[in-house]
């Protein structure tokens, strides 16, 4: 960049209006650590006005109220549509100041008004019982990330941007979070930034150097070597280093302009100018001391610009006089009479470079995605509906049914642009392929003539990180948007801890009148454990449901449609809801077709119920035992048992339950979708013996139905940590959920089946043994299995 591109220097007036406001914040931030009362100082500070618990993070935050100040004056200059997610751990005072500062904090939560009673209100909620969090939390307007969610910023940002193409989204990363594995696989989100239909993400990397009592490992890097590895990630970074006030809001300011005039020149490149070569993004590296205008020393030791200054600088000051007096020289040291007025309000000089309304960063419709949340325009079920004359007649793939329908929703919003699909490389091999006859997959890197289905403007994303493509969907619909994840079931397992934060989330929202309903996180799991007979035992692990079913039961859904219909029913359904995180398993294999679209909707609407066409009785009285299935091979094995009971026992009296929502398991109190106890018993009886064959790991359906009538008399079959690479019938029978095994289980319970039905007991062990010898000669599975059809 020539001198004559450089942005002009901001005259002495700007820049002390810009350290104004960023004193006004850092004394706002130290404020909400300490003090208890006496806001602004207007008496000696006595311990009593310091909180008696002192908890929070100071040495992040001086680095985020530059930023803050300095995206106000070019949101302002420039009126531009921006947010910003705060990556670095626990910097919640310093967002909430500023939130305060700018008018949104008080038009959000009005008994925090802006001036001393709300000041000092302001000051006494930070990490005080019944007040906010001391990170930027769901309560902090503005925010769309949970602050100290190390890893997760990045993705969130550039999420945040995907077909926003006005917007720009700053994103804050501290260096402890720039160390994990998470965030380094997301600095590519440039190779998938459309600059014709996305916004655009402005990475601030935040170097002060410590984490909690270490020193960071990009900090310590030479300034040089830091710039291959951006670079190499694809971007052109700008450095500001300072520990001066004065000269680093210069530096600053001249970073934040040249970055903006170059995504501004990039911008129009693409759309103005057909420019197809993927930018080099800027982004900035911004090093400043960690605890920067805090105490330089503490009893002795350094604490400015070392890992001490990480949380609470001044530990001992209700005890310790000589701290008492730091930090009152420290909050002297803003001059807060200089920065607000007798009333507490804050000095036009202060404000003067904040923007209005929604620029606001606090008040930006984009971080309160509800309000911007359209419905989304769903197809007619019907029109994808797999007929169905009688059950089990036909077979089809679910999720290739599916992915026709996933398709028609890609068209219906090829304008609005509002809908994505994300997975880690697998559309394709979860049989949702037909969507790329309405969209490709996003890419802005290279491409070669054996490449298929690469679009730069499509809404498909494929990255080999489920990290990167958890952290793009939630940015997407915290930001007002819809999607969907498909996973390889076992793999789903690597965002446990980000979908946790985000059901947390979630919750804490729903008590907010303010947080608008957004579209659901919702989760398509299939390849499942089941039917990884061919990857083996790696690739099976169904327990993502049992992580879903131990988080807040108003915000978690778990489905397990058994076919192709139903699953059709089950999507849209989740594709239509509001706050929730729904998991949906389905298989991809050739799957019997059980219900029609009409039984299928009634059915996925109960949630659990009788199909009375599978079973024997004949209503003159109770089924001598139930039997019940949830996930499409469970249903396919308890089918084929109830068949075989038919043939051999025919005076048993079988009751067929299937299971598609498994919190129907809980009841009513435990779950909004539970069961009460009367409903249940009249399901699944009082006293006769229940053999569930389940998907996932059997001491879940237990734990959800320990408290029913009936329990001692339940007996689960699934997964139980046993799998190799076999056929995929002896996945099954390994894990003892076979249909032989259930018909043996079914006269061990069954009240006088023991001794009377002892040959047909043998008859089911003999065919468990010639599965084994079969599969070991001929590597399939047996033809009375392989070839199996459901007969009434």
């Amino acid at each position: 960049m020539s001198d004559a591109d450089a942005p002009a220097l901001l005259s002495d007036d700007e820049v002390r209006a810009l350290d104004a406001h960023w004193r006004a914040a850092n004394y706002l931030a130290v404020g909400q650590i300490y003090l208890l009362s006496n806001p602004l100082l207007t008496e000696p500070l006595r311990p009593e006005h310091v909180k008696p618990r002192l908890l929070g993070h100071w040495g992040t935050s001086p680095g985020l109220n530059l930023v803050h100040t300095h995206l106000n004056r070019v949101i302002q200059a420039r009126d531009l549509d921006a947010i910003c997610v705060w990556g670095p751990g626990h910097g919640g005072p310093a967002v909430v100041a500023n939130s305060w500062l700018e008018g949104s904090y008080t038009e959000t939560y009005p008994d925090i008004t802006r001036d001393a009673e709300g000041m000092g209100k302001l000051f006494k909620q930070f990490s005080f019982p019944g007040g906010v969090p001391s990170h930027v939390a769901p309560e902090t307007p503005g925010s769309i990330h949970e602050g100290g969610e190390l890893g997760y910023a990045l993705s969130h940002a550039y999420g945040a941007a995907f077909d926003n193409p006005d917007l720009v989204v700053a994103c804050v990363i501290g260096d402890g979070e720039a160390e994990t594995g998470p965030l380094a696989a997301s600095w590519h989100g440039n190779k998938f930034l459309d600059p014709v239909n996305d916004g655009a993400v402005l990475p601030i990397l935040h170097l002060n150097g410590y984490k909690i009592a270490n020193p960071t490992v990009l900090a310590r890097l030479a300034e040089g070597e830091l710039d291959d590895l951006l670079r190499g990630y694809g971007y052109d970074p700008l450095h500001v280093t300072g520990d001066d006030p004065l000269q680093v809001h210069q530096a600053m300011a001249a970073a934040m302009d040249t970055a903006l005039d170059r995504i501004a020149a990039f911008q129009h490149a693409a759309r103005d100018k057909g420019a197809t070569e993927r930018p080099r993004w800027p982004m900035i590296v911004l090093r400043t001391p960690k605890g920067w205008t805090g105490p330089a020393t503490v009893d002795g030791l350094p604490v400015e610009g070392t890992w001490r200054a990480h949380q609470v600088p001044l530990p001992e000051v209700r005890t310790n006089p000589a701290h008492l007096r730091q930090l009152e020289e420290w909050l002297q040291s803003y001059r807060p009479q200089e920065l607000f007025d007798t009333g507490g309000h804050p000095r036009e000089q202060v404000l003067s470079a904040v923007p209005g309304g929604t620029r606001r960063l606090g008040s930006n419709p984009h971080t309160n995605g509800g309000l911007l949340l359209r419905e989304l325009p769903m197809p007619d079920l019907d029109r994808f509906a797999v007929p169905v004359d009688k059950p089990g007649a036909t077979l089809h793939e679910p999720t290739r049914v599916l992915g026709q329908f996933l398709e028609q929703i890609m068209v219906n919003t090829a304008e609005r642009r509002d809908f994505r699909l994300v997975g880690p490389d697998e559309t394709a091999s979860n049989r949702l392929q037909a969507v790329y006859d309405a969209t490709g997959k996003a890419w802005q890197a290279r491409t070669l003539p054996v490449d298929e289905h690469l679009d730069p403007h499509g809404r498909v994303m494929e990255i080999l990180s489920e990290h990167t493509c958890q952290g793009w969907l939630e940015g997407y619909l915290l930001t007002g948007r819809h999607g969907l994840f498909s996973c390889y079931e076992a793999f789903v397992h690597i965002v446990d801890s980000m979908v946790n934060q985000h059901i947390k989330w979630l919750r804490t929202t729903r008590q907010l009148s303010w947080r608008r309903p957004i579209a659901s996180l919702n989760y398509l799991l299939t390849s499942h454990v089941w039917r990884q007979d061919h990857n083996g035992f790696s690739h099976q692990d169904p327990g993502f449901i049992d992580h879903i079913l131990n988080k807040s039961p108003e915000a978690v859904r778990v489905y397990l449609p058994p076919d192709a219909n139903t699953l059709l029913s089950t999507a849209d359904h989740v594709l239509r809801s509001k706050d929730y995180v729904n998991v949906i398993v389905a298989g991809k294999q050739p799957c019997f077709d059980w219900l029609d679209m009409d039984g299928a909707r009634a059915h996925c609407a109960r949630g659990a119920g009788i199909w009375a066409w599978a079973g024997t009785e004949d209503g003159t009285r109770e089924p001598d035992v139930v039997l019940a299935c949830a996930g499409d091979v469970p249903t396919l094995e308890i089918l084929a048992a109830a068949q075989l009971l038919r043939r051999h026992l025919p005076q048993l009296s079988v009751r067929v339950v299937n299971v598609v929502d498994l919190a129907r398991l809980l009841p009513k109190d435990e779950h909004p979708h539970g069961m009460p106890d009367p409903e249940y018993d009249a399901l699944f009886t009082h006293d006769k013996p229940v053999i569930f064959a389940y998907h996932g790991y059997p001491w879940l359906i237990h734990r959800l139905a320990y408290r029913r009538t009936n329990h001692s008399e339940l007996h689960v079959r699934g997964y139980k940590e046993i799998g190799t690479t076999t056929t995929p019938f002896d996945m099954v029978v390994r894990n003892d959920l076979d249909r032989y095994r259930l018909v043996m289980d079914v006269i061990d319970r069954v009240p006088g089946l023991a001794v009377s039905a002892a040959p047909v007991r043998q008859m089911m062990q003999d065919a468990r043994q010639r599965h084994h010898d079969w599969i070991r000669v001929q590597g399939t599975d047996l033809p009375e299995v392989a070839d199996w059809a459901w007969q009434r």
